[in-house]
């Protein structure tokens, strides 16, 4: 097998969108239909992480990388950047937002005696991105939070990006109140029985928690993905444990499934 290099992997990307020889499905796309795609590998590239398959991860980077080429791809046709650009814009960036790494700016400087300050280093992070995004002389500090995210990240940067003006709860008390106040206005539209509040309420309930899991350092997404997999494994040993005796979760009773679950939990499932 060839080595190739990253000088042959632009050359491919521009040989695909060649207008005479290229390939047909890579010629009509544009930078909305590669969208799908990009977050379908970025989430590909996360399984194989949380998996911990580290040839599945060498192969996803690969895909992730594709996606960055392609888009740089069409930026170059329009005349608007090109993959270069890219990675001169990222590394000035990084430059700039790791001045306890870099403190005249440039890849060349060095320090003397490094911080080792995490709190310091990442508020000084939110400095520099704060003053960028004054720079973008945008109305909100909540424009450039990205409405493509899932719903739980999304929550999240919103939540962070408010804290950052002191609009935040002062302790986890008050976080937790506000939790149970949501719980009961949705137990109160249940009752009432208004499909349109229950939806709303819900969404306050899941706002809320994404906002207790801030306060506890917990990254939502992530918390809740593990749990999605510890359900996964749970099920599964309650449908291999039914079929080893010839029946199926759907003719089986919810205490005998229950009496699984709890086998299963514990196991360490």
């Amino acid at each position: 097998m060839a080595d190739y290099t990253l000088d042959d992997l632009l050359y491919l990307m521009s040989r695909l969108r060649d207008p005479k020889d290229g390939c047909p499905w890579d010629r009509v796309q544009d930078f909305s239909t590669i969208v799908p795609h990009t977050i379908e590998e970025s989430y590909e590239l996360a399984d194989a992480i949380e998996q911990g398959d580290m040839q599945h991860i060498h192969e996803e980077l690969g895909d992730v990388l594709f996606q960055v080429v392609f888009y740089s791809q069409l930026g170059k046709e329009q005349g608007s950047f090109d993959f270069a650009s890219v990675i001169s814009n990222l590394v000035a960036k990084l430059v700039r937002r790791h001045p306890h790494v870099f403190p005249d700016g440039t890849l060349q400087s060095r320090v003397g005696e490094q911080t080792k300050d995490t709190e310091a280093i990442k508020q000084t992070w939110e400095t520099i991105k704060t003053a960028e995004r004054e720079g973008k002389q945008q109305q909100s500090v909540l424009d450039d939070v990205p409405s493509a995210f899932p719903a739980l990240i999304r929550a999240t940067k919103l939540q962070k990006r408010a804290a950052q003006t002191g609009f935040d709860w002062d302790n986890i008390d008050g976080v937790l109140a506000k939790l149970k106040e949501e719980v009961d206005e949705l137990i109160e539209a249940r009752e009432q029985q208004s499909q349109q509040q229950i939806e709303a309420e819900l969404g306050d309930v899941l706002f809320s928690v994404v906002n207790l899991s801030r306060h506890l350092k917990v990254d939502a997404e992530s918390s809740l993905r593990a749990t999605n997999k510890k359900f996964e494994n749970r099920f599964q040993y309650i449908e291999s444990v039914l079929q080893s005796r010839g029946t199926t979760a759907e003719q089986s009773s919810l205490a005998e499934m229950d009496t699984l679950w709890d086998e299963a939990k514990a196991k360490g499932l």
